[in-house]
């Protein structure tokens, strides 16, 4: 067995033996604690539905029910708060993982992308590249979310809830982020490079990187020193995302049994049809995205797909696409992908190509709306495809930020927020899918705009 496949199978095997010790601990050692959330949870939603029937604010009965639902609430917190401090040694495992993939994505981003601009050699070159990305991704995004507003039409998951409106001051727990230019534009420009590093805000790292890798192909003969020494940066970091990566099978084995301790297998059967429903829409998304990609690649699409099992395995098991942009960078080069197409493709679409991610938000929105019995026209579902278009770019580095986009996007539709509580118990095992596809979908995307600059060269290995 080479390297490569030996920690594929580690990986899938930590992934099976993290979801049996997640089952083990979900009915033996957390079964208490876990009862009491959802009879908590039970009990919120029960008072929710009393505190509707109640038309006088002032009323003893009110603020009975209103001291209830508090109570309620602090047994779920505390139970929670005691439950994750029992999972605390194998979530202790996933955010080590996860914290040195973070360290290492950044410098990366910025060595590597400084050495592609800088070999692209002109602007004009950039700008081309630019184009041809930027025309991918729009069209990926477009694609993605239309496939999601058809599918939940189709399917209509929500309806089978048929749930009460709920009180308007009912807390999610999520900030909902609003459309705004300046918020947008502020997001994109950095300020400061250094906050940028720290913070991991790639979007900015991507616009720093432009100007530099075009300034120091300008500068030419002074620029090569440059270009080497970052070069030498860029190996080292790989060299060092090789050390990393060994820890990847134990960052998964926490992370899954952490998720199904918590949730149980009980909760699929719960959701069962719209995360099936969500799951066979995703699958669509792939066979659409591989058939537009075999268009262009022919049959080298198989080989790519074939190289990326271990990146896709990694962003799924772990819930982040980020955790496996190394991987993904490194298999694309072996592929046949130029590293200045690679390096400068591969980093914006962790901002601007979040596939799967699309169709979740329309989806999941849309799902929100149908539990509610709310029915929204045909201009305003296209009109919230066009807003998620615009505020799910340059969002990616918030955590949760699916449902933050989302949770900004509904309130315009008077949907109310509240329903996203229908979804935060389950997004962790939707977040694995988007994530997959979010890979899958980069992946693609840095291979065709290869192909049609005519860098596409045989593999490697």
């Amino acid at each position: 067995m080479s390297k490569q496949n030996r920690l594929t199978f580690f990986i899938f095997l930590a992934l099976i033996l993290g979801v049996g010790l997640g089952y083990y601990l979900n009915v033996k050692s957390l079964s208490t604690y876990n009862e009491n959330i959802t009879q908590a949870e039970s009990a919120v939603k029960k008072i929710d539905g009393q505190i509707l029937q109640e038309k006088d604010s002032t009323s003893t009965t009110f603020l009975n029910l209103v001291a209830e639902r508090q109570a309620a609430l602090k047994i779920r917190v505390d139970n929670e708060q005691i439950r994750e401090k029992k999972l605390e040694p194998l979530t202790l495992l996933s955010d080590i993982f996860l914290r040195l993939i973070k360290m290492i994505v950044a410098p990366l981003v910025f060595t590597t992308l400084v050495v592609g601009v800088a070999k692209v050699g002109d602007i004009k070159a950039v700008g081309r590249i630019g184009g041809k990305t930027m025309l991918w991704f729009l069209s990926a995004s477009l694609l993605s979310l239309v496939l999601g507003l058809i599918m939940v039409n189709i399917f209509k998951p929500g309806e089978a809830m048929n749930l009460p409106l709920p009180p308007d001051n009912v807390d999610t727990g999520i900030k909902k982020v609003a459309l705004s230019m300046k918020d947008f534009i502020s997001h994109i420009v950095p300020k400061s490079m250094t906050e940028a590093m720290a913070t991991n805000e790639i979007l900015q790292i991507v616009v720093f990187s432009l100007f530099f890798g075009v300034a120091t192909a300008a500068i030419g003969e002074k620029g090569q020193i440059i270009i080497k020494f970052f070069d030498a940066v860029a190996h080292v970091i790989l060299k060092v995302t090789g050390y990393v990566m060994n820890f990847a099978p134990f960052a998964v084995f926490g992370a899954m049994a952490a998720i199904v301790a918590k949730q149980g297998l009980g909760v699929l059967s719960t959701y069962a049809l719209f995360i099936g429903e969500f799951y066979t829409a995703m699958l669509l998304l792939w066979v659409i995205l591989i058939f537009i990609g075999f268009i262009i690649l022919k049959k080298r699409v198989f080989n790519l797909v074939n190289r990326m099992k271990e990146p896709v395995l990694l962003a799924f098991s772990t819930a982040s696409s980020e955790a496996a942009y190394p991987k993904t960078m490194l298999q694309l080069e072996r592929f046949g992908c130029k590293d200045k197409i690679v390096s400068f493709v591969l980093p914006l679409g962790y901002s601007f190509n979040l596939d799967g991610s699309m169709l979740y938000m329309t989806f999941a929105s849309l799902f929100i709306a149908q539990s509610y019995g709310i029915h929204l026209s045909f201009e305003q579902q296209v009109t919230m495809l066009l807003i998620l278009m615009l505020t799910s770019k340059g969002i990616a580095g918030v955590p949760r930020a699916s449902l933050v986009v989302i949770a900004g996007t509904i309130a315009t539709f008077d949907i109310p927020e509240a329903g996203l509580a229908l979804l935060i118990g389950i997004d962790p095992l939707l977040d694995m899918g988007r994530s997959a596809t979010n890979v899958i979908g980069n992946s693609l995307a840095t291979a065709v705009v290869s192909k049609w600059e005519g860098e596409l060269t045989g593999p490697i290995d």
